[in-house]
């Protein structure tokens, strides 16, 4: 009997041992695949950035090149650029997307798969294609210029392009256009799976329609609220597209962005990889303390 049972035993066991590494086998290839097209290059680039120059006349330098970040006017201006962009884009963005989402979520409202439709389509444009046509809309004999001299609500034509101020605010509005369906998208899905009796019971105790969405919307989308938070952050601190083919970082790296002076120092300026590679370390290093920034701000402790 006890032989028996001890077979049983080690039969288990075998059992739980083959279960195991079968699953081990499952994810073995996505384990290779992220620590080497991943993990590999983090640690390559990290060691890069304790080098200057770039081929075979790269240098050690050690912690000079994070020194010389300091000291750096045009990566200054960058960074600069890149928190405005993401101070004011960010939350405006996400504002919409809210907005919109509750609104389209109206049962009533006519109609709601075109404005759904309208509304996410910038988000599936071509990145090159939207930021070309938003340079010749935001030129000085652009539609945006021709609209408001016909509106009286300007005597003459703005320079969107070359004034510091307006650029900026061009860029913000161009990529806010982009994604913010896309955002939109992921509220509005969420609010499918909201339990209507909540907001009948709501409207039944007197709530209004702004109360509602204060108290019952938002904490009820605050983990979705998180998350687009977080890769609206990422996308927005490797802004590049945008900036390159629609102001080219002028006037003056008035709307250079950190992702656009990595490419400069690359492939524009004396190749300098090294450097390059600090700073695109410095994007690293502010994703990860954003990120845990707005998990803290969200109380979210998972």
């Amino acid at each position: 009997m006890s032989e028996h049972v001890e077979t049983v035993k080690q039969t288990s066991f075998l059992k739980k041992i083959r279960k195991s590494y079968i699953g081990w086998l499952f994810i073995l290839l996505s384990m290779i695949g992220i620590s080497l097209f991943y993990f590999y290059p983090m640690i390559q680039a990290f060691l890069l950035s304790l080098q200057s120059g770039m081929g075979a006349s790269l240098e050690y330098v050690g912690l000079d090149n994070y020194v010389r970040l300091f000291n750096d006017p045009t990566f200054i201006a960058a960074l600069t650029n890149t928190v405005l962009y993401l101070l004011v884009q960010v939350p405006a963005m996400i504002i919409l997307a809210l907005v919109f989402s509750v609104l389209l979520n109206d049962p009533t409202l006519k109609f709601r798969g075109f404005f759904r439709t309208a509304i996410f389509l910038p988000a599936v444009t071509s990145l090159v294609a939207y930021a070309v046509i938003f340079k010749y809309l935001f030129s000085g004999d652009g539609l945006v210029n021709e609209f408001l001299l016909s509106m009286n609500l300007i005597s003459q034509p703005l320079n969107w392009l070359s004034d510091p101020t307006l650029a900026k605010i061009t860029i913000i509005i161009a990529i806010t256009w982009r994604w913010t369906g896309y955002n939109m998208i992921f509220y509005l899905s969420a609010l499918q799976n909201v339990d209507k009796s909540m907001y009948e019971a709501a409207k039944i105790d007197g709530a209004s329609a702004i109360q509602q969405f204060f108290f019952i919307t938002i904490p009820l989308l605050k983990p979705i609220i998180l998350f687009t938070s977080i890769v609206s952050t990422i996308g927005t601190l490797q802004l590049f597209d945008e900036v390159m083919n629609i102001t080219s970082g002028g006037p003056g790296n008035a709307t250079l962005s950190i992702s656009m002076y990595i490419y400069n120092l690359s492939f524009e300026y004396t190749p300098d990889f090294g450097y390059a590679a600090t700073v695109s370390y410095v994007v690293l290093l502010l994703v990860v303390v954003l990120s845990f920034i707005q998990f803290r701000v969200a109380g979210d402790r998972d």
